[in-house]
């Protein structure tokens, strides 16, 4: 290094700064949506679709608690959200919010059969369906999975994102940490758990990339000669989008602490997710109790999220069709980087567009045994050839190659001998022996048979005297 290096970086440094100091205007999370349910600090999300018919499944996200959901969102060259969209798939979204002191008291329980539950069943109705697509982001994931396990008969497919369910592993240091961890100290001191608290662990688990190298590489890329306005509207728009994800990073919402209490025991310090000996609810979660398809996508180079720990979730599931895909990026490149549009969303895209369609009756089809060839780690394509059932006389046309074929709205389904005519626009569908009622809005949802009561009066009784005073729903017009 010698004097002109010197003065090369200092004029680079000040050159940045400026801009910084300028802070230049940026949004994210910026695809059309709309509020159409809320709950406490809770909202649900729907996404405008972008295509005149989108696939009668209906996908619901389901991020983390521990981050902000529009990591999904970031920027319009950057959004998972709108590459589903422009799929032709119809996108729902849990923003869980920011909890405070009234909610210290949430368990899992109340986030996975009151909260998801209730999400679920709202989409349905929506929807019109009997089964939706759960898509499970990172922690997310690992509720979505607790979720499928209790919840089977209203999931059709499972797609789990950077998830951990198998928490026994010494290659990541918050794992590591996490088993010596006095969990009861910390949350009966703090009854919320402080999302910086958390965060700073997080960016503990790299720091030399995530606090100081990511720097020094912005400044490196501001190099403009004086007058050069293309550079300078370059410049700007990179500090733009540095600045989208800084904010991504130190947007923190603090921790329910009963549930941060839990998921620190029985996950990380005893691992009893994978093992089946998880009780959530008075419920006791069996991962074999999943048998709808699932689609498990790791990152090869996750720091937060190590393949060991999203590997086992296959061979402890039930389901027959079941692919796996690994992506050579990082935790974060699985959502931002170039890869995450180029291959991770459409190759997601191409394993669900087949599953996301109804049969003749309106219900979801059934994948038969064989019917999918699961993907092996690595492979470049998830669709394989010859993977569609074939047409047998009296079905509906199945999806042709390159064809995408949904349900029309207000069509008309023909009706088979012996079969119950299916349900015209306006009319209320009639119940199958054997079948769910699709709850009307309104309509309080029976309680099925083997299935425990959700309605509020019960999940109020579970919440804190405190919580129960502040219980808001709201339910936005369709």
């Amino acid at each position: 290094m010698n004097g002109r290096t010197l003065m090369e970086d200092h004029e680079k440094f000040k050159r940045g700064m400026e801009l910084f100091l300028k802070r230049p205007d940026f949004s994210v999370g910026m695809t059309p949506s709309e509020v159409v349910y809320t709950e406490d600090k809770m909202k649900v999300l729907h996404y405008i679709p972008t295509v005149e018919k989108p696939h009668p499944v209906p996908i619901l996200i389901v991020y983390a608690l521990v981050n902000r959901y529009y990591i999904l969102d970031l920027q319009p060259d950057k959004s998972v959200i709108k590459k589903l969209l422009e799929e032709g798939f119809d996108v729902y979204l849990i923003d869980w919010g920011y909890p405070s002191g009234a909610d210290r008291y949430l368990t899992l329980d109340d986030y996975v059969n009151g909260y998801i539950n209730t999400v679920v069943d709202k989409v349905r109705e929506r929807a019109g369906v009997d089964k939706i697509t759960l898509f499970g982001v990172c922690q997310g994931g690992t509720l979505s999975v607790m979720y499928a396990a209790l919840h089977p008969e209203k999931v059709k497919n499972l797609v789990t994102l950077v998830t951990p369910v198998h928490f026994d592993t010494d290659k990541g240091l918050l794992y590591i940490w996490a088993k010596s961890l006095d969990v009861d100290k910390i949350v009966d001191y703090y009854g919320i758990v402080p999302g910086d608290t958390m965060n700073a662990g997080f960016l503990l688990t790299d720091p030399f990339r995530t606090m100081i190298d990511k720097y020094v590489g912005l400044f490196e890329h501001i190099d403009c000669e004086s007058g050069d306005v293309e550079c300078e509207l370059r410049n700007e728009e990179n500090i733009k989008n540095f600045l989208r994800m800084e904010k991504w990073i130190f947007d923190s919402p603090d921790q329910a602490g009963e549930a941060y209490r839990q998921f620190v025991k029985d996950c990380f310090q005893n691992n009893l997710l994978i093992k089946n000996k998880m009780v959530i609810g008075g419920k006791t979660i069996n991962l074999k109790n999943i048998t709808m398809p699932l689609l498990n996508v790791m990152a090869e180079f996750d720091h937060l999220v190590p393949n060991d720990t999203s590997k086992p979730l296959s061979d402890a599931v039930s389901s027959k069709d079941k692919a796996t895909l690994v992506f050579p990026t990082g935790h974060i490149g699985i959502f931002v980087g170039s890869k995450s549009q180029k291959e991770v969303c459409p190759k997601i895209a191409a394993w669900l567009k087949p599953k996301s369609f109804l049969d003749r009756t309106g219900e979801e089809k059934p994948v038969q045994e064989g019917e999918e060839k699961p993907v092996q780690v690595g492979e470049e394509e998830p669709v394989q050839e010859g993977e569609e059932k074939s047409v047998q006389e009296g079905e509906v046309k199945s999806v042709q190659e390159g064809e995408e074929k949904p349900v029309q709205v207000g069509e008309e389904k023909p009706v088979q001998e012996g079969e119950e005519k299916s349900v015209q626009e306006g009319e209320v569908k009639s119940v199958q022996e054997g079948e769910e009622k699709p709850v009307q809005e309104g309509e309080v949802k029976p309680v099925q048979e083997g299935e425990e009561n959700l309605n509020k009066k019960m999940l109020n009784k579970k919440r804190s005297v405190a919580h129960q005073g502040r219980k808001n729903v709201t339910i936005q017009p369709e």
